[in-house]
């Protein structure tokens, strides 16, 4: 029985941590990302900035997380624009959008 209540919860704190892809499509919304990430998230207005559709979630939440340290900072990075949109994101609106934008179809190659 104590198995499967460590089961259980093992499962509920991996799904909290999951993102909610529809509130993560208001959070792309809200901050605008399409500006620069281009509208389908696939086609950057920039060649230079990356391509976020079809990201690997666990990665979107490292970098988001690492813009809002900073250069100065252990494990940050550095970027005017970035770090002016990240700061002020939430935990949560940064599990959301990764959930998000990892959910969409994209051209990024993931395995050769």
């Amino acid at each position: 029985m104590k198995k499967i209540f460590a089961l259980l919860a093992l499962a509920l704190s991996v799904n909290a941590f999951a993102g909610n892809v529809e509130a993560g499509k208001a959070v792309a919304q809200k901050y605008n990302c399409a500006a620069c990430h281009g509208a389908d998230y696939s086609n950057p207005v920039d060649p230079s900035y990356p391509k976020l559709a079809g990201q690997h979630s666990d990665y979107l939440k490292h970098a988001l997380t690492a813009y809002q340290r900073g250069a100065n900072s252990s494990n940050g990075r550095g970027n005017a624009i970035m770090g002016g949109i990240a700061k002020p994101m939430s935990r949560t609106e940064i599990e959301d959008v990764a959930a998000y934008l990892a959910s969409l179809n994209g051209s990024l190659v993931l395995r050769k």
